[in-house]
């Protein structure tokens, strides 16, 4: 059986390890032989998340991932701050149920797709944020 490679995104750890290896003046290949990575992959590290004309340092190699990882994602539909989601928990304290209130937001707001949600978002919004009475 073939078994199959896992790819795993670069932690703290590996990139303070290269900023070490980098300041010893230690070769690519060797970083990447050092973390049982490619060495496009060391390649590509260096050229994404090295900052202008400061040599690479891990702290801000770490931030600059961070913030690509963060902007790639899509924004939510439901966001605790939005109107939208307000308006979906004072439908629920009416008692109405997450399929009445997609349907509802769909009619009431037919030319503005970005305020469609699905019951499925609703159930989800609702399971991530329900906190037991104490």
């Amino acid at each position: 059986m073939n078994e199959r490679t896992r790819y795993q995104q670069l932690q703290p750890e590996d990139r303070m390890t290269l900023a070490s290896m980098l300041q010893q003046g230690s070769s690519m290949r060797a970083m990447a032989r050092m973390l049982g990575r490619s060495a496009s992959t060391i390649s590509r590290e260096f050229e994404r998340n090295t900052l202008a004309e400061l040599p690479y340092a891990s702290h801000s190699a770490q931030a600059c991932s961070q913030g690509r990882r963060q902007a790639a994602r899509p924004t939510r539909k439901l966001d605790m701050q939005g109107v939208g989601w307000r308006v979906v928990l004072t439908l629920l304290d009416w008692r109405w149920s997450p399929q009445q209130i997609a349907g509802t937001l769909k009619r009431v707001f037919p030319n503005e797709p970005e305020r469609h949600v699905s019951h499925e978002t609703i159930y989800n919004a609702i399971y991530a944020h329900w906190k037991p009475a104490r």
